[in-house]
């Protein structure tokens, strides 16, 4: 079967009408389910940790952090390798062999899950693998950026963004699910406190389920990506795509997306164990896992739809009113106690501020990528670079926010700390976006 198309001219419009927009619809389907998959094979980690007590794992709430935060570093640096994939194997190699590898934490860690006595580093190194699903993001992006016309670069770039990200709520959505059901292996004993009584509740769980339910999955679409992906012959050296590094504008779109996506990423891992350790203490019986998944659900959801209104407004514009939102709602986590909390009282406006973080981050990750290919229009294949190099970076989010807090909660016993040096970050980053790209008389107006 042939791997690479022959030829590829989006912009042109009988091209587009009689070839390309075929090509490119399906590409994007088949690969937005692959990312979905990939986000929740990312973050199945964060919501298994919360699990590990309760089925006699004697980890501390510093080692969960650990585990938490390992996928984010290892899907950082293989993000900055596949943001030079693309443009030397291509999408159906690149994107087929990414899907497979997944296989790996899927299968690793439902293993190491069945038996309590799994020393600490195997699930350090299946931490480290997981990151197999979050690193392939800085390869989708990039091809999804080429098989589009630029009118229609944030709406693409938006849907696969978006939907992929619902993989985060998947993950936090269907591990309490599907522990429920029995695919392989015995049953583990979970032990809980009851609310009302205080007592210990036992129950079977299948811990290994919530890992072991993404292979088949996995399995199919791999195949398909195989069978009916292809690759535009746009085709450069690693050395050629080193370019971007020159360009100052490169480091700018590096900070605002991990303005966006890295405090969305980053929220996203920590958000159950943060659930757990700072009000667990006042209701034993409280289960993260009911709330954590709603907010990636709502960031990704406002990713998708901001998306369509980037490409009418600019994405510039939305990226400065993201970095307000979210200095907003560090502001409200502060003032209010929030993440210094004297009790369950504070809980539902913790909650609702974390709703509204997740909401100004899918907001922030739909405009900032509809801003680089219009800050790199010069060149499409500098713009798929920065692309996939700003989406390597920002996925250190959860590996910072995850250590970070981890760190400030266990020497404080709180995280005020980290918001104080969060918001910090959010102005800076804000200023630097309008400056260059939304003030009348900007560098590069996007």
């Amino acid at each position: 079967m042939a791997t690479w198309l022959k030829e590829w001219n989006p912009e042109d419009n009988n091209f587009w009408e009689s070839n390309g927009k075929k090509i490119a619809w399906r590409t994007l389907t088949i690969t937005t389910i692959a990312l979905t998959l990939s986000f929740a094979t990312w973050f199945m980690m964060s919501a298994i940790v919360t699990r590990l007590p309760g089925i006699g794992f004697n980890f501390t709430d510093n080692q969960l952090f650990w585990l938490a935060a390992l996928p984010g570093l290892a899907a950082g640096t293989l993000r900055i390798v596949h943001t030079f994939l693309i443009p030397i194997y291509g999408t159906r190699h690149t994107i087929t062999v990414a899907t497979f590898l997944k296989l790996i934490p899927v299968i690793g860690i439902g293993l190491a899950v069945m038996n309590p006595g799994t020393p600490f580093w195997v699930f350090v190194v299946l931490a480290l693998t997981a990151g197999f699903g979050g690193g392939d993001f800085s390869s989708f992006m990039p091809s999804t950026n080429m098989f589009f016309p630029a009118r229609l670069k944030g709406t693409a770039l938006g849907i696969q963004a978006g939907i992929g990200n619902f993989g985060v709520s998947i993950a936090q959505f269907m591990t309490p699910v599907m522990i429920g059901v029995a695919l392989y292996g015995a049953p583990q004993l979970f032990k809980s406190v009851d609310k009302a009584t205080g007592d210990i509740i036992s129950k079977e769980i299948y811990l290994q389920s919530g890992a072991f339910w993404y292979a088949p999955l996995l399995i199919i679409i791999g195949i398909i990506s195989w069978k009916y992906l292809k690759s535009i012959p746009i085709k450069a050296s690693f050395k050629e795509q080193l370019d971007i590094f020159g360009d100052k504008h490169t480091w700018y779109c590096t900070i605002t997306y991990f303005m966006t996506f890295g405090t969305f990423a980053g929220l996203s891992a920590a958000f159950p164990l943060l659930i757990k350790v700072l009000y667990g203490g006042f209701d034993p019986s409280l289960d993260p896992l009911k709330y954590a998944f709603y907010g990636p659900l709502i960031g990704s959801a406002s990713r998708i739809l901001f998306g369509f209104i980037a490409d009418k407004t600019g994405g510039a514009v939305l990226t400065t009113i993201t970095g307000i939102g979210l200095l907003g709602g560090v502001i409200v986590m502060i003032a209010f106690g929030l993440v210094n909390p004297t009790g369950m009282e504070q809980f539902p406006m913790f909650v609702g501020t974390m709703m509204a973080l997740f909401f100004f981050t899918g907001i922030g990750n739909a405009s900032t990528f509809r801003q680089f290919p219009v800050i790199f229009k010069h060149n499409p294949r500098q713009a798929a670079g920065v692309i996939g190099w700003t989406a390597a970076i920002a996925a250190y989010g959860p590996f910072i926010f995850s250590l970070a807090l981890g760190a400030f909660i266990g020497s404080t016993g709180h995280a005020e700390g980290f918001f104080w040096i969060l918001g910090i970050f959010l102005v800076i980053a804000t200023l630097i976006n309008w400056y260059f790209y939304d003030r009348k008389g900007a560098e590069r107006p996007s």
